[in-house]
């Protein structure tokens, strides 16, 4: 299909990623963030190619009685937790882990009674400022939730890190602080480390037993961005961490004409060729996913050659320079992918990997290859 953008899923680059988390966090247990439709690349596909993961970790209810509907069974903890007792029984029938962030919560369980989830994770404020409870709150609230889940009920802890992908800061090493009071004593899991800390903080990922972490539960990290095999780390490449790219957003040409100099190209003619130039038409654009603000020098790989958009990117097409390319109609474009990471284009695009990813059209054609 030359005028569909797709998504290649490189099911083994999926498992490499998780086998360098494991790596990087030996003996801790990993749930794997597959949110926003897996950060674009399926959120049911994921799954199952994830599936030596230890659990997996979704935004919203709906998406884990998605996972749920497709059979897909284990852990699953729904980040945001639940507002109502309808969500809440929801979630007990499903057997899902629920996220606690806020004293409403609880509340929520409450009268939810036996219904509720059997499974809860208490999220603590360090200095995130979005969700979270109080670290003064958690002695009180811990009460509770222990009496609402009663002796066959498991409750954890955990934070979420603001500033971890920025090691110069000192704001990872004060919230690690504040949860080191926060869980002294605990006597079950804990959850503290993203992508980023489990590259660039060892701390965030003790086992029990090492360090300030009681020798009893287990330290679970959540990977996301890096499982896909891109970097949060400004200045470490993904391919320097030893991830490799999970998706390979692309699309083809429908067509390749010669532009003389001082033609106009795109919405408001704002390119101008400076020289005879060659352009390319490929079927992709912000109706897939691609960014808009990519306009304007955002590389490209044409037949493995590197090409730069020009003009304006609009909702189904863009045009690219192939002048010096051999290049003809039905011809593959990367638009990022092996030999082309989507920080780079996030960086060109003056946004972030994640949003590039995330925001992977519903009509983009999402292909798994599972090949070794």
């Amino acid at each position: 299909m030359t005028g569909t953008a797709v998504a290649v899923i490189q099911a083994e680059s999926l498992r490499h990623n998780l086998r360098v988390v494991r790596s990087l966090a030996p003996g801790c247990p990993v749930l794997a963030v597959i949110k926003a439709n897996a950060y674009g690349h399926g959120l049911v596909s994921a799954a199952r190619i994830l599936e030596g993961a230890d659990g997996f970790a979704v935004a919203r209810l709906d998406e884990a009685l998605v996972l749920r509907a497709a059979g897909i069974a284990g852990r699953i903890v729904v980040l945001s937790g639940m507002l109502s007792t309808d969500d809440a029984r929801f979630a007990g029938t499903s057997d899902l882990d629920v996220v606690v962030h806020d004293p409403v919560q609880v509340d929520t369980l409450e009268r939810a009674g036996a219904a509720g989830p059997r499974n809860v994770w208490l999220k603590v404020d360090t200095g995130m400022g979005r969700l979270g409870v109080e670290p003064s709150a958690v002695p009180g609230l811990v009460a509770r939730l222990r009496i609402c889940l009663g002796a066959s009920g498991n409750l954890r802890l955990m934070t979420h890190l603001a500033s971890a992908d920025d090691p110069a800061s000192d704001v990872t090493e004060a919230q690690l602080a504040v949860f080191r009071e926060v869980r002294r004593n605990w006597p079950a899991d804990i959850s503290i480390a993203n992508s980023a800390a489990i590259l660039a903080y060892p701390g965030a990922h003790e086992t029990p037993g090492t360090g300030d972490i009681p020798p009893v539960g287990r330290n679970w990290v959540r990977p996301g961005l890096m499982l896909y095999g891109a970097s949060p780390l400004p200045d470490k490449p993904a391919a320097s961490l030893g991830l490799r790219p999970a998706m390979s957003f692309e699309s083809r040409l429908i067509a390749v004409r010669p532009m003389p100099r001082g033609r106009h190209v795109g919405y408001g003619g704002d390119w101008t060729a400076g020289r005879d130039t060659v352009v390319g038409v490929a079927a992709v654009g912000y109706a897939d996913g691609y960014p808009w603000h990519s306009s304007r020098g955002t590389p490209v790989l044409v037949n493995g050659s590197r090409a730069r958009v020009i003009g304006r990117v609009s909702m189904d097409l863009i045009s690219i320079d192939l002048t010096g390319i051999e290049a003809r109609p039905g011809d593959r474009v990367v638009l990022w992918g092996e030999g082309l990471p989507v920080e780079e284009v996030a960086r060109c695009a003056g946004t972030i990997a994640y949003e590039l990813l995330a925001a992977i059209g519903a009509r983009v054609v999402r292909q798994v290859d599972d090949r070794a």
